[in-house]
Parts: structure tokens; C-alpha cells; sequence
């Protein structure tokens, strides 16, 4: 299950982090982060090699920012503490979990 998470938490669930972390830049107004949103969870509860977090754009702007998310859904996969993957827009679930694969792996 993707976590809701904060610039508070941020450096210690993702940066910080043993496992490859999957986040999901997203707001609650955006018509495609609700059609990715069923995407995400499904993912997270499927990949559980990986840990899923969601980060609303709209309540943290400064992390949004560091990281240059400038449209949303944006998905970013950090592995030993990077991004390695960013990915703007709705994705298929298949097309997504390829990505992470390919990011994590390749």
C-alpha cells in the first residue's frame, strides 16, 4: 500500500531508504493522478519489493520543486538515495510496472 508522505518524512522513507522507493507526485484537483491513482495502489500491493509513496503536490510545493515536478502525475523511482526514473502522465499498469523494472534493474 502506496504511504502518504510529507517533506518531513521524505529523507528517511525515500532518500534513506534499502529498498528501491516508487513516489507518486499527484494532486487531489487532477483528473489523470485520480486515474493513475488505482494504478499506484494496485502496484504497491503487487511489487512488494519496492515501497510506494504518494506525495501531494499542492501541500508540499518546496519538495516539488527540488525535484522539478512541474506537471503532474509524476512518477520518480529513487534507488540508494536517487532518482532514476522520472515519469510524467498517466500509465498504463503494465507500462508502469515496465518502467520501475527497467529503472531499478537496468
Amino acid at each position: 500500500m502506496a504511504k502518504e508522505i510529507t517533506t518531513y518524512d521524505f529523507e528517511a522513507e525515500v532518500l534513506n531508504n534499502s529498498k528501491p522507493a516508487i513516489v507518486d507526485f499527484y494532486a487531489d484537483w487532477c483528473g489523470p493522478c485520480k486515474m493513475m491513482a488505482p494504478v499506484f495502489k494496485e502496484l504497491s500491493s503487487q511489487m512488494t519489493d519496492y515501497d510506494f509513496y504518494k506525495i501531494n503536490v499542492d501541500n508540499e510545493q518546496e519538495l516539488a520543486g527540488k525535484y522539478q515536478v512541474m506537471s503532474i502525475p509524476t512518477v520518480m523511482v529513487f534507488k540508494n538515495g536517487k532518482p532514476v526514473l522520472t515519469s510524467v502522465g498517466f500509465l498504463s499498469k503494465d507500462d508502469l510496472e515496465n518502467k520501475i523494472e527497467s529503472a531499478v534493474n537496468g
